[in-house]
């Protein structure tokens, strides 16, 4: 009886041994298998229909790592066009969507160099993020190389903003070339009549004069073109001092007092003395006088013009962290600007009424200037308007502390001394409907 029992407990022990060899066995094949096995369209840990781990190629060693640092989009793709790698700013610009590339383009780029191993570079417009048909699409640079024996690299670059400022550079220089053109012909042109009208003094001196008034509009527009290449890039100011505004309006004032005395226009301030902006003085009062000088040029004779200051809480006027902001607002009695026209009344050289522009000497950059001093100064700059109305522009820039002993001072209210009266003031901005 105790043979029989020990017999029958070797053969268990045996039986227990060959099963859990089988197991083992079983298992082996079966990740031997899936090694073999071709990736057809999954991340590693996603399940197939057999219930069996589907296999991800894995990435060289080091690609990971430098395509995490690349500032393109990256996107590595298998041998099923599946995505296996892709960046966050490839999903950003809607190059990656469920797990696969979304422009056709790039895949056909991907499959062309799985075959023939060539490096491809194009350059592509695809739709922006959203879906938004109307926006205009993304100027993109994509560059396909294989990596590895079955894995295919795509690096996607956005060109959009180079494309943009390129855009700008070309019309601006274009721009600046029919400009200059205009007063350098004019003073080519009145030479030649000097010359030809030499035994004529009265000729000669009425073509000089006309030469003076294009040679000042060709200094203008040198110094404005000057002026915008120190304020075009919107960087803070590097070392900012308090600048008096009561200086600067009589600044103003005094450099459009001769234009303003011919058409009979007064130039009159009023509103809080004694404010101090935090900034460049320079810029500041190159800005200003542009607005006012805007002011004078586009108001009929007889009219006035209104400088108006006052402080004012940032957090109601631009929803930030509470402070102290200046608002300084020129309002005309001019000629008012259309709707379509306020939006793009601060792009250079943009003219409401170039005609005009160019009878008063205009040279389109006066605005635009204003506008990127206001930006590099934190502030802001704003237009109201009314066709036959008139206009009021107003500047909020940060407010400066008074420096140590510095005096208000008082001031101008007017630019034709026979009337002293302030003009009643079109309302803020903020109050208008």
């Amino acid at each position: 009886m105790d043979v029989n029992v020990a017999t029958a407990a070797a053969c268990a022990i045996a039986g227990l041994g060959v099963g859990l060899t089988a197991a083992i066995a079983f298992r082996w094949s079966e990740r031997e298998q899936a090694r073999g096995a071709s990736p057809r369209g999954g991340s590693a840990g996603r399940t197939g229909g057999s219930g069996l781990l589907a296999y991800e190629p894995p990435l060289p060693a080091g690609v990971d790592t430098v395509l995490s640092v690349l500032r393109s989009c990256a996107i590595v793709l298998g041998e099923g066009d599946e995505v296996v790698k892709a960046s966050s700013a490839a999903y950003a610009m809607g190059l990656v969507r469920g797990g696969a590339v979304a422009v056709e383009q790039m895949l056909s780029l991907a499959r062309a160099t799985r075959r023939d191993g060539e490096i491809r570079q194009v350059e592509l417009e695809v739709p922006r993020p959203g879906g938004a048909r109307a926006a205009d699409p993304l100027a993109v640079s994509v560059r396909v190389a294989p990596l590895g024996s079955r894995l295919v690299l795509v690096l996607v670059e956005d060109l959009t903003e180079r494309r943009r400022i390129e855009a700008i550079r070309r019309d601006f220089v274009a721009n600046v070339s029919h400009e200059l053109k205009t007063p350098v012909g004019a003073l080519s042109l009145l030479s030649e009549a000097v010359a030809d009208a030499s035994d004529d003094p009265e000729a000669v001196q009425r073509f000089a004069g006309r030469m003076q008034i294009e040679a000042t509009r060709l200094a203008s527009l040198v110094q404005e073109i000057i002026d915008l290449s120190r304020v075009q890039d919107d960087q803070l100011l590097v070392d900012p001092e308090p600048v008096p505004v009561d200086e600067l309006i009589a600044e103003a004032i005094d450099r459009c007092r001769q234009p303003a005395a011919a058409k009979q226009i007064l130039i009159a301030a009023g509103g809080t003395g004694g404010l101090y902006l935090h900034g460049n003085r320079g810029q500041l009062a190159a800005a200003l006088g542009n607005l006012v000088e805007n002011a004078v040029n586009y108001s009929p004779p007889r009219t006035r013009v209104a400088i108006a200051t006052r402080r004012i809480s940032s957090a109601a006027a631009l929803g930030e962290a509470d402070g102290e902001l200046i608002e300084i607002s020129v309002t005309d009695q001019g000629i008012g600007i259309s709707e379509k026209d306020r939006e793009r009344i601060f792009e250079r050289f943009y003219r409401v009424d170039p005609a005009r522009s160019r009878a008063t000497g205009g040279t389109g950059l006066g605005l635009s200037i204003v506008k990127h001093v206001a930006a590099s100064h934190r502030g802001t700059v704003a237009v109201w308007s009314v066709e036959g109305q008139g206009s009021t522009f107003t500047l909020r820039l940060p407010a400066g502390q008074v420096p140590a002993g510095g005096r208000a001072t008082v001031p101008p209210t007017e630019a034709d001394e026979t009337d002293t009266t302030a003009p009643t003031p079109l309302p803020a901005p903020e109050a208008r409907s």
